[in-house]
């Protein structure tokens, strides 16, 4: 296909071609009313003038007889410029006036006509004129009427004027949506490339905006922002692939070693059946991993099982905290709940729970000092603004302000955690269900310690953005640091 055809086949061409024939009818349909008004005045015109003048012709006829109508209609058909006049007897014979003919019937008609005439002493052409008859008593016929050569010039020059102008709007409209659909397509094509680009493994090229913020460049913005979270979960699921090959490797070693050390060395049924217990707690432990990721995936997905209601995040806080109180005398450290009254979120439940025991897990598995006597955890639930903010705040070692961002990403534990109980998962899932209702997880400092914020839009807030698909239930919390 040729340049110029590829131009001719594009949509802006299409639509530039479609706005220049409805353009160029309006452009018809309103030169032509104009040119039928112009006609309709110019016509009233003459028959105004033709009145007045039948009126005085009559008027004279009716002070002297046909001698003094023929005399004057004969001094007025001598003057220059003069309408037209005929008088003629019963029998239809000419008496007086400047033409010598008009078409067959037109004498027997009074009242206005249009007719062809011919002047005395013309023997050419068929000129048109615009009469009035008027039948006199005695059967005598005045006919006045005016040359309609003006009418026919105006009538021309509108008619070439309208065909000059449809000339030239074809013209400029045909090579108007060249320019435009050669822009466009230029445009396009560009948008062509970077997308074979991306097609074949580049994912960090991007489309280019012209800065126009017109609909392409509105269109290239949002395939910049798909790409962008395109390659974020090419990379995620790559960090996920090198995650799962490295960190469930030590587990599923120590429980293939496990089972062939009992094979060879396990003398009797109680060292079985002890084995086989800790090879079913090995298991348990890599199934809540590998459910753990799975929820990540589907929660990331904007997947979530249940209906979305409206619920007080208060009760979901408290129910958890009370949950986890036992838990933190167990191990020397005092929970505090602090739980602003009348924070209704739109969302689900069980997931909120989810996240909000991940936090506390997190606080009382990393959180706690050194000597852990008189360690304080904080969980805590207030208004800020259109968004209710849950606070997990503890008295820890806390985190560097550079290594933040990187624990919220699957696997992730740093040096100081690794000697714990955890996947390193579970501040991945708390990150997931707040974006999943349209909010947002923030790692603070304590000063001394660490504070976790989970920031979620009130119910009715236009913040408000969620999900609605389908969602596995929640899996029993996992640690992350």
């Amino acid at each position: 296909m040729t340049a110029l055809g590829k131009l001719f086949r594009t949509t802006a061409f299409k639509l530039s071609f479609a706005y220049l024939v409805i353009f160029a009818i309006g452009a018809g349909l309103v030169l032509g009313h104009i040119g039928w008004n112009i006609k309709s005045l110019i016509d009233d015109q003459i028959a105004k003038t033709l009145d007045a003048e039948v009126n005085g012709l009559s008027e004279q006829y009716r002070q002297g007889g046909i001698r003094r109508l023929v005399f004057v209609v004969e001094q007025r058909a001598r003057q220059p410029g003069a309408s037209l006049y005929l008088v003629t007897n019963f029998a239809g014979q000419a008496m007086a006036g400047n033409i010598s003919d008009v078409e067959p019937g037109i004498l027997e008609r009074p009242g206005l006509s249009e007719t062809i005439y011919r002047r005395s002493g013309d023997a050419e052409g068929e000129p048109r004129a615009l009469v009035r008859v008027f039948i006199l008593p005695g059967g005598f016929r005045l006919l006045v009427g005016r040359d309609l050569g003006e009418r026919e010039i105006l009538r021309k020059v509108m008619q070439d004027a309208l065909f000059t102008s449809l000339a030239w709007l074809i013209l400029i409209g045909t090579f108007g949506g060249l320019f435009v659909a050669r822009r466009v397509l230029r445009r396009v094509d560009a948008m062509s490339e970077s997308a074979g680009q991306i097609m074949k493994g580049d994912l960090a090229q991007r489309i280019a905006l012209a800065g126009s913020n017109d609909e392409l460049d509105r269109l290239a913005v949002n395939l910049n922002a798909m790409l962008e979270r395109i390659a974020e979960l090419m990379a995620g699921l790559k960090d996920v692939s090198d995650n799962i090959a490295h960190d469930l490797k030590t587990p599923l070693t120590r429980l293939r070693n496990g089972a062939e050390e009992v094979l060879r060395a396990a003398k009797d049924p109680e060292e079985y059946r002890a084995a086989l217990e800790r090879i079913i707690e090995e298991s348990d432990g890599l199934i809540r991993i590998f459910n753990a990721l799975l929820t990540i995936a589907r929660l990331e997905a904007g997947q979530s099982g249940a209906d979305l209601q409206d619920f007080d995040l208060c009760n979901v806080a408290r129910d958890v905290g009370e949950l986890y109180e036992p838990l933190a005398e167990e191990q020397g450290a005092q929970l505090h709940v602090h739980i602003e009254q009348g924070l209704q979120i739109a969302g689900n439940r069980e997931l909120i729970g989810q996240a909000v025991a991940n936090l506390l897990d997190n606080a009382l598995k990393y959180g706690m000092q050194e000597n852990q006597s008189g360690s304080e955890i904080v969980l805590s639930a207030k208004r800020v603004g259109a968004q209710a903010e849950m606070i997990v705040a503890d008295r820890g070692a806390g985190i560097s302000a550079q290594d933040r961002a990187r624990v919220l990403g699957r696997f992730v534990r740093l040096e100081g955690a690794r000697s714990r109980p955890g996947s390193g998962l579970g501040l991945s899932m708390a990150l997931a269900i707040a974006r999943l209702h349209g909010g947002d997880l923030r790692i603070e400092d304590n000063a001394p310690g660490l504070r976790v914020v989970i920031s979620l839009p009130l119910a009715g807030s236009s913040a408000r953005a969620l999900a609605r698909s389908s969602f596995a239930p929640p899996q029993k919390s996992v640690g992350s640091p």
